[in-house]
C-alpha cells in the first residue's frame, strides 16, 4: 500500500499517447473500435444541453467517487476492441444514451490525462468504463470529434490470479509475460475488465518508484491509508512477493515489468481473472 504524493505521466497525443507505470494505491484525498450494443435500451436522441452549474452539481465519476445508479459492465470478460476515449472537457455520463445524467467524467483524474476504453457503440455515443465503485461501473457519452479525442489503443493486458501471471499483448500477440504476487484470501484482487488510469510517481514509500493506479477498487478495503482502496500495479523492494498472494488487492510485478508496464497508454485494459 502507499500514499503517493505526486503525479506524473501525461499520454501523449491520440495518436501516440503513452503513460508511466503500479499497488492497492491510497490516493491523496487532496489532489476499441466497435462490439455490440450493451447497457440497456438506447436511443439516438441528443440529451438537452447542460448548463455549467448543472454539470457541476453532477457527481464526479472517478477513484473517489461512487456511482450505484450507473450500469454494470455486462461482459466483463470479454475483450475489447481498442477504442479509447479522452474526454476534451469535463463530459457528461448518462446511464443510456439520451437519457438523464448519471455524472461527470473529468478530463484530468490524479494528474493525468483521463482516458477510458469503449466497451460498447452505438451511433455518436459510446459506452466506456468508468474509474468510480462500484467495479466494473459503466456509463454512456456522445463521443463526437468536438467532444473528444478518440485513438486505438493495441495493447492489453491480462492477468491470471490463479497461476500468478500477468502477459502483455500488443495487436493479440504476448509481448512480455512474468510471476507476478496477488492480493491475500482476506483481501482478493478484484477480477474483471479495469483499465490503466494514471501515473503516479512514488515521493512517500520506497517499494515502487511509480505506481500504476486501475480503475478497480478493493472489495474488502473501503478506504486505505486515507485514500478510496484503488488498486494497482506496482512493484516491490524484494522477490518475497513472486507467486504468493500477500498483498491488500493490488498487483505486484518485477522491476522489468513495471518498465515494461509505463510504456502503455493509458486507457489500456487489463483483464483480471
Amino acid at each position: 500500500m502507499i500514499t503517493p504524493q505526486v503525479s506524473c505521466g501525461h499520454a501523449r497525443p491520440p495518436a501516440i499517447y503513452a503513460l508511466l507505470a503500479l499497488i492497492l494505491v491510497a490516493l491523496p484525498l487532496s489532489g476499441c473500435g466497435t462490439t455490440a450494443n450493451q447497457g440497456g435500451a438506447v436511443t439516438s436522441s441528443a440529451p438537452p444541453s447542460q448548463s455549467p452549474e448543472a454539470l457541476a452539481a453532477l457527481p464526479e465519476a472517478n477513484t473517489f467517487g461512487e456511482l450505484t445508479s450507473a450500469p454494470t459492465d455486462p461482459l466483463p470478460a470479454a475483450p475489447t476492441d481498442g477504442e479509447v476515449l479522452h474526454p476534451k472537457e469535463d463530459a457528461v455520463i448518462h446511464r443510456v444514451p439520451g437519457a438523464e445524467p448519471i455524472a461527470r467524467l473529468p478530463k484530468t483524474q490524479i494528474g493525468s490525462p483521463t482516458w477510458v476504453p469503449v466497451i460498447a457503440r452505438q451511433g455518436e455515443w459510446a459506452q466506456v468504463l468508468l474509474p468510480a465503485r462500484p467495479n466494473g461501473a459503466t456509463g454512456w457519452l456522445r463521443a463526437t470529434p468536438e467532444a473528444v479525442e478518440s485513438a486505438v489503443n493495441d495493447f492489453h493486458v491480462t492477468v491470471d490470479l490463479a497461476d500468478f501471471r500477468l502477459e502483455i499483448r500488443e495487436a493479440g500477440k504476448p509481448t512480455g509475460s512474468w510471476t507476478i504476487g496477488t492480493g491475500k484470501p482476506e483481501h482478493p484482487t478484484p477480477t474483471g475488465r479495469a483499465f490503466i488510469l494514471a501515473s503516479i510517481r512514488e515521493s512517500v514509500n520506497t517499494y515502487s518508484p511509480i505506481v500504476l493506479p486501475l480503475s478497480s477498487h478493493s472489495d474488502s478495503h473501503e478506504t486505505f491509508g486515507g485514500g478510496p482502496g484503488t488498486v494497482g500495479l506496482h512493484t516491490w523492494p524484494d522477490e518475497s512477493f513472486v507467486g504468493k498472494a500477500t498483498s491488500h488487492g493490488c498487483i505486484r510485478v518485477p522491476r522489468e515489468a513495471l518498465d515494461r508496464l509505463v510504456e502503455l497508454p493509458l486507457g489500456t485494459v487489463v483483464q483480471i481473472a
